[in-house]
């Protein structure tokens, strides 16, 4: 199973829960329809990583920074900045048969994570960034947000569980676009518009 580091220490998500269509702009980008509920989807254990690597799959593969929390107890304790991986192609073409997204979505190393750091001071004053070989691609904050964490959480509670120590992903802003090797990556959270944690990662 694979781990991920909370303030030093290993642990083990039994999931990753998902929101999708959360960034208005980013809807648009995709063209999309804005949904009338929230969209969730699930990736795996196996798509747990700390390394962002090209997929072995042949298809265009599209990178989502997206700020992402660590849940106990159905409350949230800490945060990453996360890259949740998408084959937009193969994602498109099941969207329009109307199928799953997991070929797409859940494929193994297809969610990026920095370490975890311990936080429960407001969420509403988050915010990310992510850099590209030093050029700013994505940039929001909570206010941007369709559903807000905690109100996601208690939907997904109405269905589903969370196990102590899986990962909330609270959506993507617009900016997405083709994952590169050898690209530079350079993730930022920041609150109250002051970086609080980043990561480099390499297109490998």
């Amino acid at each position: 199973m694979n781990k991920i580091v909370f303030n030093k220490v290993k642990i083990t998500p039994s999931k990753v829960v998902c929101i999708g269509r959360n960034y208005i702009e980013h809807i648009k980008e995709l063209n999309n329809e804005l949904p009338s509920s929230m969209v969730f989807f699930n990736k795996a254990n196996s798509s747990i990583t700390d390394k962002l690597m090209m997929p072995k799959i042949d298809s265009a593969c599209h990178y989502e920074a997206e700020i992402s929390f660590l849940i106990e107890k159905d409350e949230i304790v800490g945060l990453a900045f996360g890259l949740d991986l998408t084959l937009r192609d193969i994602q498109t073409e099941l969207k329009n048969k109307g199928l799953p997204w997991e070929r797409a979505k859940s494929f193994d190393a297809s969610a990026v994570f920095s370490n975890f750091v311990e936080f429960k001071d407001d969420i509403s004053k988050l915010g990310i960034e992510l850099f590209i070989n030093n050029e700013l691609r994505q940039k929001a904050d909570f206010s941007m947000m369709i559903h807000k964490p905690k109100d996601i959480i208690k939907e997904f509670k109405t269905f589903s569980s969370f196990e102590d120590g899986d990962i909330l992903m609270s959506g993507t802003p617009k900016g997405v676009g083709k994952l590169i090797k050898g690209d530079i990556f350079l993730g930022k959270i920041l609150y109250e518009n002051r970086v609080i944690l980043e990561q480099e990662f390499i297109v490998s």
